[in-house]
C-alpha cells in the first residue's frame, strides 16, 4: 500500500514550483528588457538622448519660461544673454527679442544683426535677447522679464514664418515642456502652464539607472508624458501681439516687427495695430534656414531703413534740453 506524502513534503514540493515560476518569469524579464536595452541602443532614438539643443546652447530649466540661459555661462553675459554685458549708460536702448535666428545659430559674434547694429546705431545701446527654441510667447515672458533691467525705448520683435505660430499653439519644444496662451473673452490671453513641469532630460540626469540604462530612459519618459500631458490650442498669435504692444506702450516704448518671410495674415494685423513692420525675404540662409552671417547684414539694413522711415535716427534721440 502506497504511503501518503506529508504536509511539510507537499508545502516544500508548492515552494519549489512556486520558485521555479518565479525564477522563469524573472528571466523573461531580465532577457526582455536586455534585448530592449540592445535594441534601444543600436536605433540610438533622439527621444531618449540628453544631447539637446538646450544644453548646447547654455541654457537651464526655467519654471516660468521652459528654459531660459544660464547667466554667466561662457557665451552668456550677467543677464544669461549672448551678448556683451549690459551697462546703463544714459543711451536709450533697442532690444531685440526672437529665436535661435536672433541667438544667431551657427553664427560668430560679432557676425549677427545685433552686432552690426551696434556698429551703427552709436546713439543707442542694441540688447540682443535671442533664445533658442521660443515661440512669440516666451519671447513676451522674456520681455516682462528683462524690462526693468534694460528699460528699452524701442523693442524690436522677430518673428519666425517657419516655425511660430506652431510654437504658440503647443506646450512642447523640442521635448522640453513651456508655457503658453489660451485666448480669452475679449481679445484677451490667458497665461497657462506654469509652473513648467520638468524635462525629461533632467530626469535622465538626476538618476544613475537612467544615465546608463536606455529603458529606464523610456519608462521615464512614459511616466512624464501620461503625467503632463501635451497640449494643443488655437493660435493666438494676434492676441500675443497685441497685448505685447499694449505693454510696451503703456511703458512708453516703441514696438516694430521684423518677420523671417511673408506672412499675410499677421501683416495685416500688424498695419491694423500700427505697429510698423520690415520683411527679411531673400536674406541669405542655410539649409536649415538660418541667416548666414551675409543674411545677418541683411538683415540689419532692413531693420536701419524701417528705423529711419519711422524717425528713429542712427545717432540716437535728441539730448534733452536743460532745465
Amino acid at each position: 500500500m502506497a504511503s501518503t506524502p506529508s504536509k511539510p513534503t507537499v508545502q516544500s514540493g508548492r515552494r519549489r514550483s512556486l520558485l521555479r515560476v518565479i525564477v522563469q518569469y524573472a528571466l523573461i524579464v531580465v532577457i526582455t528588457l536586455a534585448l530592449a536595452e540592445l535594441v534601444l541602443r543600436h536605433l540610438h532614438p533622439q527621444y531618449l538622448q540628453d544631447e539637446a539643443l538646450n544644453t548646447a546652447l547654455d541654457n537651464r530649466y526655467d519654471p516660468e519660461l521652459g528654459w531660459s540661459p544660464i547667466p554667466n555661462a561662457p557665451n552668456n553675459n550677467s543677464l544669461g544673454l549672448r551678448d556683451i554685458e549690459y551697462m546703463p549708460d544714459g543711451r536709450a536702448t533697442v532690444l531685440v527679442l526672437g529665436d535661435s535666428m536672433v541667438w544667431g545659430l551657427y553664427v560668430k559674434n560679432g557676425q549677427r544683426a545685433t552686432d552690426l547694429l551696434r556698429e551703427q546705431m552709436p546713439g543707442y545701446k542694441v540688447v540682443n535677447a535671442g533664445v533658442a527654441g521660443y515661440g512669440t510667447d516666451q519671447e513676451f515672458l522674456m520681455l516682462q522679464r528683462l524690462w526693468d533691467k534694460v528699460t528699452p525705448a524701442v523693442v524690436v520683435v522677430i518673428f519666425t514664418t517657419m516655425n511660430d505660430r506652431a510654437d504658440n499653439t503647443q506646450n512642447v519644444r523640442s521635448f522640453t515642456y513651456k508655457p503658453y496662451f489660451q485666448s480669452g473673452p475679449a481679445d484677451e490671453i490667458l497665461l497657462q502652464g506654469q509652473p513648467t513641469p520638468k524635462p525629461r532630460r533632467l530626469y535622465f540626469r538626476e538618476s544613475w539607472l537612467a544615465r546608463n540604462f536606455m529603458t529606464v530612459r523610456l519608462a521615464i519618459s512614459a511616466y512624464v508624458e501620461l503625467r503632463y500631458p501635451r497640449v494643443k490650442v488655437p493660435d493666438p498669435t494676434e492676441r500675443l501681439v497685441g497685448a505685447i504692444q499694449d505693454f510696451v506702450k503703456a511703458r512708453g516704448g516703441q514696438l516694430l516687427f521684423g518677420l523671417q518671410w511673408q506672412e499675410p495674415r499677421l501683416e495685416s494685423y500688424l498695419r491694423r495695430r500700427n505697429i510698423p513692420f520690415t520683411r527679411f525675404d531673400g536674406a541669405e540662409d542655410d539649409a536649415s534656414h538660418h541667416w548666414t552671417p551675409a543674411g545677418h547684414a541683411e538683415v540689419a539694413q532692413r531693420l536701419l531703413k524701417l528705423f529711419s522711415e519711422i524717425g528713429i535716427p542712427a545717432a540716437g534721440p535728441a539730448p534733452k534740453p536743460k532745465s
